[in-house]
């Protein structure tokens, strides 16, 4: 048998063991490549992704700065602009993707913040320029009141006609200049400038109707059960408001329609009526209107529009002051109905007709046996023949009493507080004084003409000018019964 060398057996297993070490180290480096071909994996993906959230972040903060240039450029202006016009719309976002996120709650509280810092500066200078406007409207509406009372001493004075025609003309002018002035002044929170006694409502009305071109437009129906008087601090306020309404109802309708003025009194006071055939207002019109003449909210100049529509503004101002209503709707005839309320408590009185009749001018009121008398203003201020019928000789004045009557201002007190429910609060004057007493007092001090004592003595003129002027013309001259 032949034996293996020692030397051979020993290179064997040397081979052998290398072999073995080899075949280790392959394994090994086998699962180091892999370990490293799947961390190349993995470092990959983070890369694609680490790409992929730096285009999203890119895009995201390309669609933040798109949303904040179209709120520096399209948001905000529009806002400014809904704050002076409501009706113009305030974009939303531009990308529906920041819908509730903290970013639509930033820009929202942006929004918030400049939509407030505009109101407030808004109302600051608003409040600025009234205060200004309303030191201004009384030093002009003082000036015009000085004119009308020097145009009224001149047209006393002088006896021309024609010169009579000219003051007439200036003094109208003049009071249009006053009623302007007078509503932009209430709409600053003025005083409304002109303090009078207890007026029966239907002269009232009359007196607001002559304020106004196209007075011989209006028609006036008295259908009043009692001589129903407006109380003397609200006199002047529900004369401004008639007066805006009447203004309203004429502009908006043909200068050949009517306007119509109803008076009419309930259970708990009274309402004017105010009917015209224009043009009518929409919807969103009378709702607007609504709003200023319920006199709830502040009013800004600027939402007056240039020039300022102060009418309805002015309305409202004295609305809420003096606790009547007014309330406009579409009218039967097609045009717009005005209805003015005055409530009985506190702000109507009946007054004494016996101690104060009612003037030739204004239509009487409607009572059982006596007929009513719906007048018409016409331009020369003439009242009905049936009227004048008392004093056909000098129709210009009612028949004197047989004492002198009292002041109003200092002759009247309230009446006992007994009355049925529901009727009108009433009003008793006191006894005339004697004739001495009356004497001795405008001896000491001659009383000053107030503006409606003035008012009278001209209109008081008027009408007898008219008359004279009918009677010269009219050949033969008409009886009474005739023209009635």
């Amino acid at each position: 048998m032949t034996s293996i060398p020692e030397a051979l057996l020993w290179c064997l297993s040397a081979g052998t063991a290398a072999a073995v070490v080899l075949a280790a180290l392959s394994i090994r480096a086998r699962g180091q490549r892999a370990d490293l071909r799947s961390r190349l994996t993995t470092a990959e993906e983070q890369n694609s992704a680490t790409l992929h959230s730096n285009t999203e972040l890119t895009a995201r903060l390309r669609a933040t700065e798109a949303e904040i240039r179209h709120l520096a450029e399209t948001r905000l202006p529009d806002l400014t602009m809904a704050l002076a016009h409501p009706h113009v719309p305030v974009p939303g976002l531009m990308d529906a993707r920041f819908a509730g996120t903290d970013a639509d709650r930033a820009l929202s509280a942006v929004l918030e913040q400049v939509s407030d810092a505009i109101t407030r500066e808004r109302a600051r200078v608003d409040a600025a320029a009234q205060s200004t406007l309303r030191g201004a409207t009384t030093t002009i509406q003082a000036l015009l009141y000085q004119l009308q009372t020097a145009l009224q001493e001149m047209q006393h004075r002088y006896d021309d006609p024609d010169v009579a025609q000219d003051l007439l003309n200036a003094d109208f002018l003049n009071e249009q200049a006053l009623r302007r002035v007078q509503a932009t002044g209430v709409v600053c929170g003025a005083w409304p400038g002109l303090t009078r006694e207890d007026s029966y409502l239907a002269e009232l009305v009359v007196g607001a109707t002559s304020r106004l071109r196209g007075y011989d437009r209006v028609q006036i129906s008295n259908q009043l059960r009692d001589p129903i008087a407006v109380v003397a601090r609200a006199v002047e306020p529900v004369a401004i408001v008639v007066t805006e309404l009447l203004a309203n109802a004429l502009h908006h309708s043909h200068r050949e329609l009517p306007v119509i003025i109803t008076l009419q009194q309930g259970n708990r006071g009274a309402s004017v009526l105010v009917d015209d055939y224009g043009v009518g207002m929409h919807d969103d019109e009378i709702k607007a209107a609504m709003e200023l003449l319920a006199g709830e909210n502040d009013v800004l100049l600027t939402q007056l529009g240039d020039p300022p529509r102060s009418g309805f503004a002015a309305a409202g101002q004295l609305v809420r002051q003096y606790g009547f209503g007014v309330h406009v709707e579409p009218s039967p005839y097609g045009g717009v109905r005005a209805v003015v309320y005055i409530p009985g408590d506190p702000l109507l009185t009946v007054l004494d007709e016996s101690a104060q009749p009612m003037s030739v001018m204004a239509p009487q009121p409607r009572r059982s046996g006596v007929p009513d008398r719906t007048a018409s203003v016409l331009p020369t201020g003439t009242a009905s023949p049936a009227a004048a019928a008392p004093a056909p000789s000098a129709p210009a004045a009612p028949a004197a009493p047989a004492a002198p009557a009292p002041r109003r201002d200092d002759r009247f007190e309230a009446a006992p507080p007994v009355q049925q429910e529901g009727e009108l609060p009433r009003r008793r004057r006191r006894k005339p004084v004697s004739e001495s007493e009356e004497s001795a007092e405008r001896t000491a001090s001659p009383p000053l003409r107030s503006p409606e004592e003035t008012g009278s003595r001209w209109a008081a003129l008027q009408r007898g000018t008219e008359s004279g002027r009918a009677a010269v013309q009219s050949e033969p001259p008409r009886s009474p019964e005739g023209n009635a």
